[in-house]
């Protein structure tokens, strides 16, 4: 089985621009959903203008004759909320306008609907064993809670309609122009900054932009993929002081790292508001994706080195 038209929401943002290539040069004819105007354009594989996607917006016409949806527009996760109410703006966004577009695309006959859900779902950390595929959701964010009730609405919708279901909970994703923490550390390394981190002996599973446009593609085609909710990441885990040592090899630069008691730390993270970070960086996020190696058949085929170094190869202290 193999679908040849896709549309891509969020095509320009920072998986939506590797997936659209990914698919193009497997021979996809592509139509790319954005928010903003390109500079660009592409006879070939169309870019349409969409503006904010919501409950409002509107999608008849654009999903004619179209295979498969795959839904990357989203509001991110945001560390620090500026807004009265994150929730209900989570909801409009990654609830309702993913919902809006899922009962479109049954009503224009689309076969299968893939959706990039996140690993938030099932939690922020990992302690006796690796999240799976089968646990019971556990979101602690607006942004978490607003992906899980997108992917039930979409379960409800796609339980009582002809068309296939696919969800994708990624990790935290990573390669060129990443944004974030991550964009932040590789500044950091680029200024010879010293990490007090040689002492954290956690692991934490990511995914490269590569790995994971290849298992969206994977998704496309394959017939075992509907109905499944898949975990996924690049296939090991690696510890903070070694995220650093690949983003100083990357760069060409020393990894700066010496051992600092972590409780000390902790205690300056709960000072200053950083206990999130400080999470982020001593603690274990596990990913357990034998399901998704099993039924697909599918193995990362990127190793994190290669990732590492295409993500952090180009990127300039300034």
């Amino acid at each position: 089985m193999g679908y040849s038209r896709c549309l891509v929401t969020g095509a320009n943002g920072f998986v939506g621009r590797e997936l659209v290539c990914y698919l193009q040069a497997s021979d996809k004819h592509v139509v790319s959903a954005v928010r903003k105007k390109l500079n660009q354009t592409d006879q070939n594989n169309p870019i349409v203008v969409m503006g904010d996607i919501n409950g409002q917006t509107r999608w008849k016409g654009l999903l004619d004759r179209q295979d498969v949806v795959i839904h990357l527009a989203n509001r991110a996760h945001v560390m620090h909320e500026d807004v009265a109410d994150p929730l209900a703006l989570c909801r409009e966004i990654n609830v309702e306008g993913t919902l809006a577009l899922a009962r479109a695309a049954v009503a224009a006959g689309v076969k299968r609907f893939i959706y990039l859900s996140s690993i938030k779902v099932n939690g922020e950390a990992t302690f006796d064993r690796p999240f799976r595929n089968t646990d019971s959701p556990n979101p602690e964010d607006p942004y978490a809670v607003s992906k899980l009730e997108a992917e039930q609405g979409l379960q409800k919708l796609c339980s009582d309609e002809k068309m296939e279901l696919v969800i994708i909970r990624p990790p935290l994703i990573y390669g060129p122009g990443v944004k974030g923490n991550l964009a932040i550390l590789s500044r950091l390394v680029g200024k010879f900054f010293p990490f007090p981190l040689a002492s954290v002996k956690n692991a934490r599973d990511l995914i490269s932009l590569g790995n994971l446009t290849d298992l969206i593609k994977t998704c496309v085609d394959h017939p075992k993929a509907s109905g499944q909710t898949f975990l996924c990441c690049d296939g090991g885990p690696i510890s903070t002081p070694d995220l650093i040592r690949y983003i100083a090899r990357a760069q060409h630069k020393p990894a700066l790292l010496f051992p600092f008691p972590l409780s000390v730390l902790s205690s300056l993270a709960r000072v200053s508001g950083k206990t999130g970070i400080f999470d982020r960086l001593s603690g274990n996020l596990r990913i357990d994706m034998t399901h998704t190696r099993e039924l697909l058949d599918w193995t990362p085929p990127i190793s994190v080195a290669d990732s590492m170094e295409w993500a952090f190869g180009n990127v300039k202290s300034s």
